[in-house]
């Protein structure tokens, strides 16, 4: 398996995974700070039970730089 047919594997597995699978080759290529790499666990893993609960609502990257270019484009 060739790194393309990886990619396009790991593109079909579910967000969760993805994260993981992503989180992983991260650590691979960077030394870490293993207080500050908890922190940031678990800040991620807050903000991902408030979306899968529906606590809070994901905006698309659409709008986000949509705002992003109406705010500098003036």
């Amino acid at each position: 398996m060739n790194a393309q047919q990886l990619i396009a594997e790991a593109n079909e597995l579910p967000l969760e995974d993805r994260a993981l699978v992503v989180d992983s080759l991260l650590h691979s290529l960077n030394a870490s700070s293993t207080e500050l790499d908890q922190q940031w666990l678990a800040v991620a893993q807050r903000r991902l039970d408030e979306v899968q609960s529906g606590k809070v609502a994901s905006v698309s990257a659409q709008e986000v730089f949509g705002k992003i270019w109406n705010r500098f484009d003036k």
